[in-house]
């Protein structure tokens, strides 16, 4: 198969767009993508700062490289879990990663501010990947706002957003409906969110990795087992093999003729925020969730 943009031998093959690319023409392709998803959404101004959230996987290292090359003046945020035996060197990968590309890298451990995982795994009861989610959303967002950071991105890819939707159609969970999409305004203490990527799928998030030599975090998280979002994902995969230009036909229907039905009036799903009475970052109730869940672990430590 020939590159469809150079006539060169391609070395990656794209049934969803009907071409195949060379190393070079793909990065190309890739560039144009994302750089596409933030000029038709509005998600970069000209001369603000972005902050990445880095986990040390493919996305978000890629995002990271891709937005710096197109311009953007981006720093990175990795959240060190505390989880044993994976924690440790997925921060260091991440870090050497950021500094052999002279990127600007910071890193939080949540060990320092109470909220260790291993130790929020002992003291509730709720599935670990949600709560471990809400952590780290209030600890991205809130490092964004106190910093002066205009957006907050994060590396979702196509296929996470494809499985998302799906699963909130699963539920016509209409308020998520309502705020799916890939930028979430900036209200109050809540800078943008943005998601550059999601015009690119996780198979070409991964070609794009490999060509650029990007030498990201592979395992995954051991906490990780039974997400449902990974069976969301292999629905679509086959769907996809089957019908290429499935997942993306599906996402921008739903950008452009669905969301519109549904109304999302905040973030939270339509109820009342007002700051935390703990920590002062918006709330639906007097304590947020992660300040509650902070007082479980202190309490568990405790007793």
């Amino acid at each position: 198969m020939k590159c469809k943009r150079c006539g060169a031998l391609a070395a990656v093959k794209l049934p969803s767009h009907h071409a195949g690319f060379c190393p070079e023409c793909f990065e190309v392709f890739f560039k144009r993508q994302v750089e596409t998803a933030v000029r038709r959404h509005a998600m970069i101004q000209p001369g603000e700062k972005v902050l990445v959230a880095v986990s040390g996987g493919k996305d978000s290292l890629a995002l990271m490289r891709v937005l710096s090359d197109l311009g953007h003046d981006v720093e990175g945020l990795h959240v060190h879990l505390g989880i044993p035996d994976s924690s440790d060197p997925v921060c260091a990968k991440t870090e050497a990663y950021f500094q052999d590309n002279g990127f600007t890298l910071h890193v939080l451990r949540m060990e320092d501010v109470g909220l260790a995982i291993p130790a929020v795994k002992a003291a509730v009861r709720r599935p670990i990947c949600a709560v471990c989610g809400k952590i780290k959303r209030h600890y991205f967002n809130r490092f964004a706002y106190e910093n002066g950071f205009a957006a907050l991105a994060t590396g979702h890819n196509l296929d996470d957003e494809v499985a998302r939707l799906f699963a909130n159609v699963l539920r016509w969970d209409a308020a998520y409906l309502g705020g799916q999409g890939p930028v979430l305004p900036a209200e109050g203490r809540f800078v943008r969110k943005i998601k550059p990527l999601y015009r690119v799928t996780e198979f070409e998030t991964a070609a794009y990795c490999f060509f650029k030599g990007i030498d990201h975090w592979k395992a995954g998280c051991p906490y990780s087992g039974g997400a449902s979002f990974t069976g969301h994902k292999k629905l679509f995969a086959d769907l996809e093999d089957r019908s290429p230009g499935q997942k993306v036909a599906f996402y921008e229907a739903f950008l452009d003729r669905g969301r519109p039905h549904f109304a999302a009036p905040n973030q939270a799903g339509g109820e009342t925020l007002a700051p935390c009475q703990t920590c002062g970052y918006p709330s639906s109730s007097e304590i947020c969730g992660v300040c509650r869940i902070r007082a479980q672990v202190e309490a568990k430590a405790a007793s």
